[in-house]
């Protein structure tokens, strides 16, 4: 019985602590951060999930030179495979976002600690979480009763979602027919506080990075060179004439409404007392799927042509990422009902169907046709200082998972 199922998830607690120790202690960052990707942590993995006699699993390498080991591992384990109903899919993330500046930890963030009902370290939410509550789940429907499981039940452990899913997702997509349109397939890598967000459409992604070019001059004669921070700054400021121009809301996103925000900017000049002569920075946006990215980049070119004119720099843009909006999950597609039933079921709440800004690897699946959901009881913590999750959540997703593999 599933309440027999649940009993068991409940007493995961001491489990749960130790996967997620051993997993954060396995640092995976891709090498875009400087990092020697995911084998280390994807092998630990493996050892987990074998424990579980699956039907089979084995890992897809993606080759990447940059590496030391030349590719990037995507671990794939299937169980119950021989069944006629739907397969149920669990997609995660084995990499990770880099700790960023370590003295706003209170903490070593590869070393976990425990707070009452959270886990504190970098990567425990984004994204172990999903893995830990799907294989608790899976452990205890086999050591209560395998014949409980009624479908076919798989996880794909996948690479490279942190820095466009080159390595992970999307390779297996573009290299192999591991997925098809009647699977059940549940990112878990975003949600809500309350687990009740089921997000079945994410906004278009662009990446901009601007290079502003003046004349490099000492500081004591400015009119002597171009100040390309001047113009940096000046053109940040003329970028939000975009909210402007795209301010459609639509009410199926949280926000409502499109996205233009600088971030990065890299170092210019060593010393105080030189004007710089290149700048460097980037643009997150998150743009409703009712504009086209064409039209954005039209209007970004028709603002640089300005501050150029009025500064007299140089400006290059190039584009770092774009991710053009697929078509959302259907509301009414079988994982999404599942789920609605599942959510109501286990946390007596109303299931909210909505789409986010944040990108996940969903995008990628609808682009094929597949029908995704992205759901998971979060702290929105995720690259954040003392990123966290509560042992609380993954219980309860654990649950939930569990009701999907059983229903």
């Amino acid at each position: 019985m599933l309440k027999d199922v649940f009993k068991r998830i409940e007493e995961s607690r001491d489990l749960i602590i130790d996967i997620q120790r051993e997993l954060t202690k396995r640092v995976a960052i891709g090498p875009e951060n400087g990092g020697e990707g995911e084998y280390e942590k994807v092998e630990h993995a493996k050892e987990i999930l074998n424990k579980l006699n699956p039907d089979e699993i084995y890992e897809i390498k993606a080759p990447d030179r940059r590496v030391k080991i030349g590719y990037r591992p995507n671990l794939i384990a299937r169980w119950n495979k021989d069944s006629k109903e739907r397969n149920l899919w669990i997609i995660a993330h084995s990499d990770i976002v880099p700790e960023g500046d370590r003295s706003l930890w209170t903490g070593d963030p590869y070393e976990i600690r425990i707070s009452g009902d959270r886990i504190i370290g970098r990567g425990v939410e984004d994204n172990q979480h999903a893995f830990v509550s799907f294989f608790i789940a899976l452990k205890a429907i086999l050591e209560e009763d395998r014949s409980l499981l009624k479908r076919p039940v798989s996880i794909a452990f996948v690479a490279d979602e942190e820095t466009g899913s080159r390595y992970g997702l999307r390779y297996l997509l573009e290299k192999y027919d591991l997925f098809k349109k009647e699977d059940l397939i549940v990112v878990p890598d975003g949600g809500n506080e309350e687990g009740t967000m089921i997000e079945i459409a994410e906004k278009s992604m662009l990446w901009l990075k601007f290079d502003v070019y003046g004349i490099q001059c000492h500081a004591s004669t400015p009119n002597k060179g171009k100040n390309s921070l001047y113009a940096t700054a000046k053109l940040i400021v003329e970028l939000t004439r975009l909210r402007d121009i795209f301010n459609k809301e639509d009410t199926l996103f949280s926000p409502p409404y499109s996205t233009f925000e600088p971030t990065k900017i890299e170092k210019n000049v060593e010393n105080i007392n030189t004007i710089p002569g290149k700048d460097t920075f980037y643009m997150d946006s998150r743009i409703l799927p009712c504009y086209s990215l064409d039209d954005v980049l039209r209007e970004v070119e028709n603002i640089i042509k300005d501050v150029e004119k009025d500064t007299g720099v140089r400006i290059e843009k190039s584009i770092s990422y774009r991710l053009d909006s697929p078509n959302p999950t259907p509301r009414d597609s079988l994982i999404v009902k599942m789920l609605e039933e599942a959510i109501e079921k286990i946390k007596g709440k109303k299931a909210e169907i909505k789409g986010i800004g944040g990108g996940t690897v969903a995008a990628f699946l609808r682009e094929k046709g597949l029908p995704a959901v992205v759901w998971s009881t979060t702290t929105d913590t995720a690259h954040k200082p003392d990123e966290f999750c509560l042992i609380s959540n993954i219980i309860d997703d654990a649950k939930i998972m569990a009701y999907l593999m059983c229903k």
